[in-house]
């Protein structure tokens, strides 16, 4: 059991590393391009390895409970951005309603796991992830109720959002790791450095669309 658990670990850091690298390369290709479409999904496959191995090593080994809730919120995130870019202001679809419940029971249950045990956890980092996490996946669930026009106006920001908190989660969920000396700054810095990165980010669409409205 314990070679699977190191094999875990390894597809974990290798997925992780190369998420990162692939990340940052996607947000800086050109954007509607076939390079940031294709780094994009490598992108996506490789959170889909840090999620599974990540829950592995919570639910099989008993290991590292702690980072299993920014998993949650870098994971969902990444989903979410994906989703909104395919239905492109469209309705959402069953699979947009089952998978945040199911996220969200999941970090319900973690929240009474980790009170039941008398796990200590950092308010200052566990608190505003859960918050997030919660606000984000309630936000997608009322998407059905949201008006077409609106939806199809937003769902690049959106898009945009949700992929670089995506990014940004994995990078808390690295840097806690590589420099637990630092908690809980080595977590939140890339937080706010992502918030910082995604207001420029919307102020950029923001003046382009602008633009366009006045030519046409």
């Amino acid at each position: 059991m314990e070679k699977l658990h190191q094999l875990n670990i390894l597809m974990h850091v290798i997925a992780g590393s190369g998420a990162l690298i692939i990340g940052m390369i996607a947000f800086l290709t050109r954007k509607k391009a076939a390079k940031h479409r294709r780094y994009g999904t490598i992108f996506t496959w490789l959170m889909i390895i840090i999620v599974v191995t990540a829950m592995a090593g919570v639910i099989i080994f008993g290991r590292n409970t702690f980072l299993l809730v920014l998993t949650l919120l870098s994971g969902y995130n990444c989903f979410s951005g994906i989703r909104t870019m395919r239905l492109r202001g469209q309705k959402p679809r069953f699979l947009d309603y089952i998978v945040p419940i199911i996220v969200i029971s999941s970090a319900v249950y973690y929240l009474y796991y980790i009170n039941s045990i008398g796990l200590y956890w950092s308010p200052a980092v566990i608190y505003p992830t859960l918050g997030a996490l919660f606000l984000l996946t309630i936000y997608d669930l009322c998407r059905g109720w949201m008006p077409v026009r609106f939806l199809q106006q937003s769902f690049i920001y959106e898009h945009v959002y949700k992929m670089l908190a995506s990014y940004m989660a994995a990078v808390s969920a690295f840097s806690g790791t590589v420099f637990p000396q630092f908690k809980p700054y080595s977590q939140i810095l890339p937080t706010f450095l992502g918030l910082l990165w995604i207001m420029i980010i919307f102020g950029s669409l923001r003046n382009k669309n602008a633009a366009k409205r006045i030519v046409s």
